[in-house]
């Protein structure tokens, strides 16, 4: 009787552990969402990503005219995002996706040719959001907010419609939500 009392009660323990486990990861994705958009839906680059988002990955953009890239893309998550997504495959609502855009400096050194990042060119942020809360936002659907950012101005976006300024980047990653997560080592288990 007393070992069914002990196993009862550690039951529910570990119960309540996960309930406020999972309702502090909600509020750590819902915080982070709120400090990168407004209640009108405008989104902004978030002022600290570098330290408190995950580092996803980076790309880079050859040049078709010289040897080496023409652009950088580093690419960070906010946080739990990335193990939502190993858990399940998906963004949770309120993901955010900062992509910073750099010129490239290339020149030659002793490994060979090599393209760093240099000037910030601009930022691109998406949020997640499935349940279309700003549907009068023409900067929000198919299940995000998009918006690009010249590196003279994170609080205010240069976009004006997510479907001709941002979306056709991204129409070949369309079956894995629009984003490139190929990409992405940490993404993969």
């Amino acid at each position: 009787m007393n070992i069914v009392k002990v196993v009862g009660i550690f039951i529910v323990g570990i119960s309540a552990m996960a309930v406020v486990v999972a309702h502090g990861q909600m509020n750590a994705v819902t915080s982070m969402e709120e400090s990168v958009v407004d209640a009108d839906g405008n989104l902004h680059v978030p002022g600290d990503y570098r330290l408190k988002y995950q580092f996803l990955g980076s790309w880079a953009v050859a040049d078709n005219e010289v040897q080496g890239s023409k652009e950088l893309h580093v690419v960070y998550a906010s946080p739990d995002a990335v193990s939502s997504y190993r858990a399940n495959g998906h963004f949770p609502d309120g993901t955010v996706l900062v992509k910073e855009v750099f010129h490239a400096a290339t020149g030659q050194m002793t490994t060979g040719t090599v393209s760093r990042a240099g000037t910030l060119k601009g930022w691109f942020v998406m949020v997640k959001d499935s349940t279309g809360r700003h549907a009068g936002n023409r900067l929000w659907g198919d299940g995000w907010g998009w918006s690009w950012f010249d590196a003279a101005n994170p609080s205010k976006t240069t976009s004006t419609d997510y479907k001709t300024n941002c979306q056709y980047c991204h129409v070949p990653a369309k079956a894995s939500d629009w984003i490139y997560v190929s990409g992405y080592p940490p993404l993969r288990q």
